[in-house]
Protein backbone atom coordinates (compact mmCIF):
# COMPACT_ATOMS: atom_id res chain seq x y z
CA UNK A 1 0.00 0.00 0.00
CA UNK A 2 0.98 3.25 -1.23
CA UNK A 3 2.26 6.27 1.33
CA UNK A 4 0.16 8.66 1.48
CA UNK A 5 1.36 12.23 1.93
CA UNK A 6 -0.49 15.87 1.33
CA UNK A 7 1.59 18.52 0.57
CA UNK A 8 -0.33 21.99 1.77
CA UNK A 9 0.90 25.56 2.57
CA UNK A 10 -1.12 28.44 4.85
CA UNK A 11 -0.07 31.32 2.14
CA UNK A 12 -0.50 30.56 -1.89
CA UNK A 13 2.30 31.14 -3.73
CA UNK A 14 5.11 29.42 -1.42
CA UNK A 15 6.08 27.24 -4.11
CA UNK A 16 3.88 24.46 -2.70
CA UNK A 17 3.12 22.40 -6.07
CA UNK A 18 6.61 22.76 -7.23
CA UNK A 19 7.98 21.26 -3.88
CA UNK A 20 5.22 18.16 -4.33
CA UNK A 21 6.45 17.30 -7.79
CA UNK A 22 10.21 17.18 -7.49
CA UNK A 23 9.79 15.63 -4.30
CA UNK A 24 8.07 12.63 -6.64
CA UNK A 25 10.55 13.37 -9.16
CA UNK A 26 13.05 12.17 -6.90
CA UNK A 27 11.62 9.77 -5.43
CA UNK A 28 10.48 8.60 -8.80
CA UNK A 29 14.75 8.78 -9.89
CA UNK A 30 15.30 6.43 -7.36
CA UNK A 31 12.55 3.49 -8.95
CA UNK A 32 9.85 4.13 -6.50
CA UNK A 33 6.28 4.26 -8.00
CA UNK A 34 5.05 7.98 -7.46
CA UNK A 35 1.30 9.22 -8.18
CA UNK A 36 1.62 13.45 -7.92
CA UNK A 37 -2.81 13.35 -7.37
CA UNK A 38 -3.53 17.32 -7.80
CA UNK A 39 -6.91 18.12 -5.24
CA UNK A 40 -6.18 21.65 -6.20
CA UNK A 41 -10.08 22.40 -8.20
CA UNK A 42 -9.76 25.50 -10.46
CA UNK A 43 -6.61 26.15 -9.82
CA UNK A 44 -4.52 23.12 -10.79
CA UNK A 45 -0.86 23.47 -12.01
CA UNK A 46 0.48 19.73 -11.26
CA UNK A 47 0.20 18.93 -14.87
CA UNK A 48 2.00 22.28 -15.57
CA UNK A 49 4.98 21.76 -13.46
CA UNK A 50 5.64 17.94 -14.77
CA UNK A 51 5.27 19.29 -18.61
CA UNK A 52 2.38 17.30 -18.88
CA UNK A 53 -0.80 19.71 -19.35
CA UNK A 54 -1.39 18.08 -22.99
CA UNK A 55 -1.32 14.44 -22.41
CA UNK A 56 -4.59 14.03 -19.59
CA UNK A 57 -7.56 12.48 -21.24
CA UNK A 58 -9.26 12.15 -17.72
CA UNK A 59 -9.53 13.65 -14.39
CA UNK A 60 -10.16 12.65 -10.88
CA UNK A 61 -13.91 13.44 -11.40
CA UNK A 62 -14.48 11.41 -14.76
CA UNK A 63 -13.13 8.70 -12.35
CA UNK A 64 -15.86 9.79 -9.73
CA UNK A 65 -18.88 10.15 -11.91
CA UNK A 66 -17.63 6.45 -14.41
CA UNK A 67 -16.41 7.87 -17.46
CA UNK A 68 -13.31 6.25 -16.93
CA UNK A 69 -11.37 3.83 -14.43
CA UNK A 70 -8.87 5.01 -12.15
CA UNK A 71 -5.69 3.78 -13.96
CA UNK A 72 -7.01 5.22 -17.50
CA UNK A 73 -6.66 8.77 -15.35
CA UNK A 74 -3.02 8.34 -14.55
CA UNK A 75 -0.74 10.59 -17.16
CA UNK A 76 2.83 8.02 -17.19
CA UNK A 77 5.50 10.95 -17.50
CA UNK A 78 7.40 10.62 -20.48
CA UNK A 79 10.81 10.96 -18.35
CA UNK A 80 10.36 9.17 -15.37
CA UNK A 81 8.65 5.79 -16.23
CA UNK A 82 7.58 5.17 -12.18
CA UNK A 83 5.94 8.77 -12.07
CA UNK A 84 2.15 9.50 -12.90
CA UNK A 85 0.22 12.31 -12.37
CA UNK A 86 -3.91 12.42 -11.55
CA UNK A 87 -5.57 15.86 -12.99
CA UNK A 88 -8.06 17.77 -11.11
CA UNK A 89 -11.11 19.05 -12.57
CA UNK A 90 -11.22 23.03 -13.47
CA UNK A 91 -14.66 23.81 -12.48
CA UNK A 92 -13.76 24.67 -8.93
CA UNK A 93 -17.53 25.32 -8.02
CA UNK A 94 -18.44 21.69 -8.58
CA UNK A 95 -18.67 19.78 -5.02
CA UNK A 96 -16.28 16.24 -5.16
CA UNK A 97 -16.80 14.98 -1.35
CA UNK A 98 -13.74 13.57 0.53
CA UNK A 99 -15.20 10.09 0.15
CA UNK A 100 -15.05 9.81 -3.43
CA UNK A 101 -11.67 10.89 -3.40
CA UNK A 102 -9.99 8.51 -0.87
CA UNK A 103 -12.29 5.49 -2.99
CA UNK A 104 -10.01 6.99 -5.60
CA UNK A 105 -6.65 6.87 -3.92
CA UNK A 106 -7.74 3.58 -2.11
CA UNK A 107 -8.05 2.13 -5.25
CA UNK A 108 -4.59 3.13 -6.60
CA UNK A 109 -3.04 2.79 -3.40
CA UNK A 110 -1.56 -1.39 -3.95
CA UNK A 111 0.06 -0.09 -7.17
CA UNK A 112 2.47 2.55 -6.12
CA UNK A 113 4.78 3.09 -3.32
CA UNK A 114 3.61 6.80 -3.12
CA UNK A 115 0.74 9.59 -3.61
CA UNK A 116 1.62 12.42 -3.14
CA UNK A 117 -1.31 14.45 -2.85
CA UNK A 118 -1.10 18.65 -3.96
CA UNK A 119 -3.98 20.04 -1.61
CA UNK A 120 -5.14 23.68 -2.39
CA UNK A 121 -3.22 26.70 0.04
CA UNK A 122 -5.53 27.53 2.91
CA UNK A 123 -8.09 25.71 5.58
CA UNK A 124 -11.10 25.98 2.82
CA UNK A 125 -13.28 22.83 2.18
CA UNK A 126 -10.48 21.35 -0.75
CA UNK A 127 -8.06 21.58 2.29
CA UNK A 128 -9.77 19.30 4.51
CA UNK A 129 -11.05 17.83 1.47
CA UNK A 130 -7.21 16.75 0.79
CA UNK A 131 -5.92 16.07 4.23
CA UNK A 132 -8.75 13.33 4.97
CA UNK A 133 -7.65 11.42 2.23
CA UNK A 134 -3.59 11.25 3.34
CA UNK A 135 -1.55 9.28 6.28
CA UNK A 136 0.99 12.27 6.37
CA UNK A 137 1.34 15.76 6.03
CA UNK A 138 4.13 18.14 4.53
CA UNK A 139 3.51 21.69 4.97
CA UNK A 140 5.42 24.86 2.90
CA UNK A 141 5.99 27.59 3.83
CA UNK A 142 8.79 30.53 2.96
CA UNK A 143 10.90 32.55 5.51
CA UNK A 144 8.40 35.65 5.32
CA UNK A 145 6.35 36.60 8.19
CA UNK A 146 3.01 36.64 6.49
CA UNK A 147 3.53 32.83 5.02
CA UNK A 148 5.08 31.67 8.66
CA UNK A 149 1.81 32.82 10.42
CA UNK A 150 -0.57 31.61 7.93
CA UNK A 151 1.55 28.20 7.97
CA UNK A 152 1.23 28.47 12.11
CA UNK A 153 -2.84 28.50 11.45
CA UNK A 154 -2.47 25.37 9.24
CA UNK A 155 0.13 23.56 11.03
CA UNK A 156 -2.61 23.34 14.39
CA UNK A 157 -5.08 22.15 11.49
CA UNK A 158 -3.01 19.23 10.48
CA UNK A 159 -2.37 18.37 14.24
CA UNK A 160 -6.18 17.49 14.73
CA UNK A 161 -5.82 15.07 12.07
CA UNK A 162 -3.79 12.86 13.77
CA UNK A 163 -1.27 12.57 11.07
CA UNK A 164 1.83 9.58 11.35
CA UNK A 165 4.13 12.77 10.64
CA UNK A 166 3.80 16.47 9.95
CA UNK A 167 7.12 17.64 8.40
CA UNK A 168 7.87 21.33 7.40
CA UNK A 169 9.65 22.27 3.74
CA UNK A 170 11.21 25.79 4.23
CA UNK A 171 11.17 27.38 0.15
CA UNK A 172 12.83 30.18 -1.40
CA UNK A 173 15.51 30.71 1.08
CA UNK A 174 17.76 33.11 0.30
CA UNK A 175 21.64 32.06 1.11
CA UNK A 176 22.97 35.86 1.16
CA UNK A 177 19.95 36.99 3.66
CA UNK A 178 20.17 33.68 5.63
CA UNK A 179 24.05 34.22 5.90
CA UNK A 180 23.62 37.96 7.11
CA UNK A 181 20.69 37.22 9.45
CA UNK A 182 17.86 38.95 7.71
CA UNK A 183 15.66 36.39 7.68
CA UNK A 184 15.19 33.49 10.45
CA UNK A 185 17.00 30.58 10.18
CA UNK A 186 15.46 27.14 9.60
CA UNK A 187 15.91 26.06 13.11
CA UNK A 188 13.77 29.14 14.45
CA UNK A 189 11.10 28.12 11.70
CA UNK A 190 11.33 24.85 13.45
CA UNK A 191 11.03 26.30 16.97
CA UNK A 192 8.27 28.91 15.78
CA UNK A 193 5.91 26.40 13.82
CA UNK A 194 6.89 23.67 16.38
CA UNK A 195 7.67 21.17 13.45
CA UNK A 196 10.73 19.56 12.23
CA UNK A 197 11.77 20.64 8.97
CA UNK A 198 12.73 18.32 6.36
CA UNK A 199 13.86 20.62 3.53
CA UNK A 200 15.57 24.34 3.19
CA UNK A 201 15.01 25.33 -0.52
CA UNK A 202 17.37 27.76 -1.68
CA UNK A 203 15.26 30.01 -4.01
CA UNK A 204 17.08 29.36 -7.83
CA UNK A 205 16.81 30.98 -11.65
CA UNK A 206 16.44 27.26 -12.18
CA UNK A 207 13.02 27.14 -10.35
CA UNK A 208 12.06 30.02 -12.85
CA UNK A 209 13.38 28.61 -15.81
CA UNK A 210 12.69 24.85 -15.31
CA UNK A 211 9.94 24.26 -12.88
CA UNK A 212 11.88 20.47 -12.21
CA UNK A 213 15.32 20.93 -10.77
CA UNK A 214 16.48 16.88 -11.27
CA UNK A 215 20.10 17.88 -9.58
CA UNK A 216 18.59 20.00 -6.54
CA UNK A 217 20.44 18.93 -3.29
CA UNK A 218 17.52 20.03 -0.84
CA UNK A 219 14.52 17.77 -3.04
CA UNK A 220 17.46 15.15 -3.01
CA UNK A 221 17.87 14.96 0.52
CA UNK A 222 13.99 16.08 0.60
CA UNK A 223 13.59 12.61 -0.80
CA UNK A 224 15.73 10.89 1.30
CA UNK A 225 14.13 11.79 4.24
CA UNK A 226 10.61 10.02 3.23
CA UNK A 227 12.91 6.90 2.08
CA UNK A 228 15.01 6.76 5.50
CA UNK A 229 11.42 5.93 7.14
CA UNK A 230 11.57 2.32 5.58
CA UNK A 231 8.97 0.84 3.68
CA UNK A 232 7.68 -2.59 2.41
CA UNK A 233 10.11 -4.16 0.27
CA UNK A 234 9.71 -2.74 -3.49
CA UNK A 235 7.37 -5.10 -5.93
CA UNK A 236 8.55 -4.92 -9.65
CA UNK A 237 6.85 -2.19 -12.06
CA UNK A 238 4.30 -3.72 -14.28
CA UNK A 239 4.10 -1.21 -16.88
CA UNK A 240 2.17 -3.77 -18.92
CA UNK A 241 -0.63 -3.58 -16.41
CA UNK A 242 -1.12 0.58 -16.77
CA UNK A 243 -1.63 0.68 -20.58
CA UNK A 244 -5.19 1.94 -21.93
Amino acid sequence: MAKKIVVTSGKGGVGKTTVCCNLGVQLARKGLRVAVCDLDFGLNNVDVVLGVENMALYDVVDVIEGRCRARQALVQHPRYPTLFSLASNKISERYVSPQAIRLVLETLSPRFDFLLIDSPAGIDEGFHRAASCADEALLVTTPHISAMRDADRVASILRSYRFREILLAVNLVRRDMARRGEILSSEEISSALRLPVAAVIPEEDVYFLDNIAERSRAFKKLAERYLSEGREEKRPFMLGRWKR
